[in-house]
């Protein structure tokens, strides 16, 4: 595992690929000339691997995941897609398609099955698919270690650990490049935690994809291949 820790004056990981995602000094401020949130972070996501993003509160994990999704831009500096500035790219397009984000929460809809779940966000996505979603959605589920016949059971009758198996085999239901997690183990216990981060190292080291992960959880960490802890910001 590597360890960039974030200071004022970050560290770039030397890259072994292309990166999928790239910070390149990257402040941001909720307003002009209000509290800085973050300072010239430098930083390259890389396909293949898990990243977590680590630190205290108020380091700017949320705001860093924020900017990483496209849905706020950086106060100064460029945040890379594919060596291209998001702020100029179609970011809505690009959170529909080249991203796949995992909540907390799960944010599932209750009152709808695994599959329909899993087939909105298909839907939403607005891609076309070489066969039927509801076949898609059973192999996405099968991925995510859930026995078949969860696919027509209602979201509510899951445990906390299958809805948030749910919730990765949504963000993967249109294929996208790069996964962000937002603390996507805090409410589960230390073994289901295990077999999740498992899912999310077959994603990245079986299929390529780039696994951003916020956690406070230091064997979350442990298991990443790399981590990027945020420093508290110290004003001067």
């Amino acid at each position: 595992m590597n360890t960039a820790i974030e200071t004022n004056t970050a560290t770039i990981v030397e890259p072994t690929t292309e990166p999928a995602l790239q910070l390149e000094h990257v402040s941001y401020s909720y307003s002009k000339g209000g509290k800085r949130v973050l300072i010239d972070k430098n930083y390259a996501f890389h396909p293949g691997t898990v990243v977590s993003i680590t630190g205290p509160s108020g380091a700017g994990k949320t705001t860093l995941l924020s900017l990483l999704s496209g849905l706020a831009t950086p106060t100064k500096g460029r945040v890379l897609h594919n060596g291209e500035d998001l702020a100029k790219a179609d970011r809505y397009r690009f959170r529909s398609h080249d991203i796949g984000v995992i909540f907390q929460s799960f944010n599932l809809l209750p009152a709808l099955t695994v599959a329909e779940n899993i087939i909105l966000s298909m839907d939403a996505s607005g891609k076309t698919f070489d066969r039927p979603k509801k076949q898609i959605a059973a192999e996405l589920i099968e991925k995510v270690r859930l026995q078949p016949e969860y696919l027509n059971e209602r979201i509510l009758h899951l445990s906390g650990g299958g809805q948030q198996r749910v919730a990765i085999a949504r963000a993967l239901s249109y294929d996208p490049q790069i996964i962000l997690a937002d603390e996507p183990t805090g409410n589960l216990d230390l073994a289901t935690q295990d077999d999740i981060m498992g899912i999310f190292k077959d994603l990245a080291h079986a299929e390529g994809k780039c696994v951003i992960i916020v956690t406070h959880s230091p064997e979350v960490a442990a298991q990443s291949d790399e981590v990027f802890q945020l420093a508290p910001l110290r004003e001067r």
